[in-house]
């Protein structure tokens, strides 16, 4: 019986990781919590307006929201990105701002965590 070789080990590590890190940017919504509020006074455009806490033990860096205005069966007909902060420390909060187009249909909005990566917070010297 042969013994796997220390590159082979090496790869399979690596490959893991790779995969480790896609689950974790497939469910971005983890750990976090995000309130919002809907401000329709331009008849183009709707405003989402909320917050995002930041419950993970890690500091939160880069972090961006999708905010998307959903139909009666709740699919999604329009949709706004929007950076929130460079960073979120762990246990703090970010306000945001998002714009969606106005939709006729729109029944109700939503708002998500979609992007960031865990890293050491921005601190001045």
């Amino acid at each position: 019986m042969s013994r796997p070789r220390s590159g082979t080990v090496g790869v399979a590590l690596v490959v893991s990781l790779v995969l480790i890190a896609l689950a974790a940017v497939a469910s971005a919504q983890d750990g976090f919590r995000v309130t919002h509020t809907v401000e329709r006074s331009n008849p183009g455009q709707t405003r989402i307006n909320g917050t995002v806490f930041n419950d993970n033990r890690l500091d939160a860096v880069d972090v961006y929201v999708t905010a998307e205005a959903v139909d009666a069966s709740g699919k999604a007909i329009a949709r706004g990105i929007a950076f929130v902060s460079p960073s979120i420390k762990s246990g703090g909060s970010a306000a945001f701002s998002a714009t969606v187009p106005t939709i006729a249909g729109t029944t109700a909005y939503r708002a998500r965590v979609s992007s960031f990566r865990f890293g050491p917070s921005l601190q001045s010297p």
